[in-house]
């Protein structure tokens, strides 16, 4: 274990509120039965999550990393382009029987161990990479990239948990939003870097020499990050940031039952709705990322590297998206209503993408394409967000482990239906498939708006104030 950080002087927490918006009446309790808990924040928290914001970016880069080319890779290992699309979509269908167990590791172990196993799991896929530059050895690339993905499962249930256990209740939704913020930032530079990295070139060595070198690049990078995290990456503060973690530190590991938890999720009807949702508007995402290359180079031929550009415009206009609503949702709360508004938005932006991609003019995909990751990707920690609002005081790591468990599984349907469309019609069939799936979830997220804020806000509201009212003991949970 790492060295234990220093409270940054004259940071004392003195916030008498749980880190939940409905918890803020029930908090003031405190003051008539006994001294609030100690909170205090730590300098090292933005270290902590800028770390993690790194290693998942180093991660996510690899995920697309030849979806994005994936003409070449198709040429260089002889391989259908079905083929090539299962080299992302392995991440989505890794995820699916994995995240359970490695969620009750994350309860049980901490965020440490996670942390430890998921850089040192993308390291070693990484070097698998290193030794696969032949077209001849197509199984060990697809081995490294399994490898890489089983790190993915380890990542994304983090941001939430990382943000509850090291960030005050004022900043929970922007530390989520830079944990979310840095798997973006790697899906960007996996659109932009590869197609400049291994040009469409015909001599097959010269071919392999430059994805050695990309892959060498990403081995690298990896290494480093993987050593960082052994150093720095440190379990939770000494002191807890806010009174809800107080409360939860509590809770003995020995009394949770990770079963019971899934159990109490899926009786959650807020819940279950938002699961449902956010699964068909990031699985949307997960389809038009993987497919992004074969739309481009159909309409615009040789243009693979203004296709990887067109991705980074998507996904840095999505992180601007993630951390103006990460920021919004910490100072209004309005989660109801934010979440309705992307939600419409991004059902505008698909629409719009879909009739400009044809026109004939990149410029224009460019700025329909960003529009649609503006609200498509800043959706992300949106989600997260009203996942732990509204199932609080379960696990974050379960609660978001369900969410993108819903967004794998659908990112594999999309994905496959959306290119089979493609291939058997054209991309703007294949676009409006994706655009029918997001006006029902528009139309679910509108309709439920009220039952999801009564439901799970107050059944919130009840739990927090029975947990300080000392009423709901641990073996509860």
């Amino acid at each position: 274990m790492c060295d234990e950080s220093k409270p940054v002087d004259g940071e004392v927490n003195d916030n008498k509120y749980f880190s939940k918006t409905a918890a803020t009446d029930a908090e003031v309790t405190f003051e008539h039965r006994s001294a609030p808990p100690e909170t205090r924040l730590y300098k090292k928290r933005w270290v902590i999550v800028f770390l993690f914001s790194l290693y998942s970016l180093c991660n996510s880069y690899q995920w697309i990393q030849y979806g994005i080319i994936n003409n070449i890779f198709m040429r260089f290992y002889g391989v259908d382009s079905f083929t090539i699309d299962w080299m992302s979509m392995i991440y989505m269908l890794t995820y699916i029987p994995l995240i359970f167990p490695v969620a009750l590791l994350l309860d049980k172990k901490g965020l440490r161990v996670i942390a430890l196993v998921a850089a040192a799991l993308n390291c070693t896929g990484t070097w698998i990479k290193v030794a696969s530059a032949r077209p001849d050895l197509f199984p060990v690339t697809f081995l490294g990239q399994f490898t890489c993905s089983v790190a993915q499962v380890f990542i994304l249930g983090m941001p939430s948990r990382i943000a509850s256990v090291w960030f005050g209740s004022e900043e929970v939704s922007t530390a989520c939003s830079i944990g979310v913020f840095g798997n973006q930032l790697g899906i960007a530079i996996g659109f932009l870097v590869p197609p400049i990295l291994v040009p469409n070139v015909d001599d097959l060595d010269e071919l392999a020499a430059h994805i050695r070198v990309m892959f060498y690049i990403t081995a690298g990078v990896a290494t480093f990050l993987f050593v960082l995290v052994v150093i720095v990456f440190q379990e939770r503060p000494d002191i807890p940031p806010t009174h809800a973690q107080a409360a939860a530190r509590r809770i003995s590991p020995e009394n949770y039952s990770y079963t019971a938890s899934i159990h109490r999720l899926l009786r959650n009807k807020a819940f279950i709705l938002l699961v449902i949702t956010y699964g068909l508007n990031v699985g949307c995402f997960y389809a038009v990322s993987t497919l992004l290359n074969r739309m481009i180079i159909e309409h615009y031929p040789g243009e693979e590297v203004n296709a990887g550009r067109i991705g980074l415009t998507i996904v840095i206009a999505g992180m601007v998206g993630s951390l103006i609503c990460g920021i919004w949702l910490d100072r209004s709360k309005t989660y109801k209503q934010t979440t309705l508004a992307v939600y419409l938005m991004s059902l505008v932006g698909m629409v719009l993408y879909a009739f400009t991609l044809d026109l004939g003019h990149l410029w224009v995909v460019f700025i329909t394409a960003g529009t649609l990751g503006f609200f498509m990707t800043g959706y992300l920690p949106l989600g997260f967000e009203f996942a732990v609002e509204l199932t609080f005081p379960e696990s974050e790591g379960t609660s978001s482990g369900l969410l993108n468990c819903s967004a794998q599984v659908f990112g594999i349907i999309f994905t496959i239906c959306q290119g089979k469309i493609m291939d058997s019609f054209n991309t703007l069939a294949g676009n409006l498939f994706l655009c029918a799936f997001l006006l029902i979830g528009t139309i679910i997220t509108g309709a439920d708006c009220s039952i999801l804020i009564y439901l799970g806000i107050c059944s919130s509201l009840i739990v927090k104030s029975n947990i300080v009212l000392g009423q709901l003991q641990p073996e509860t949970f």
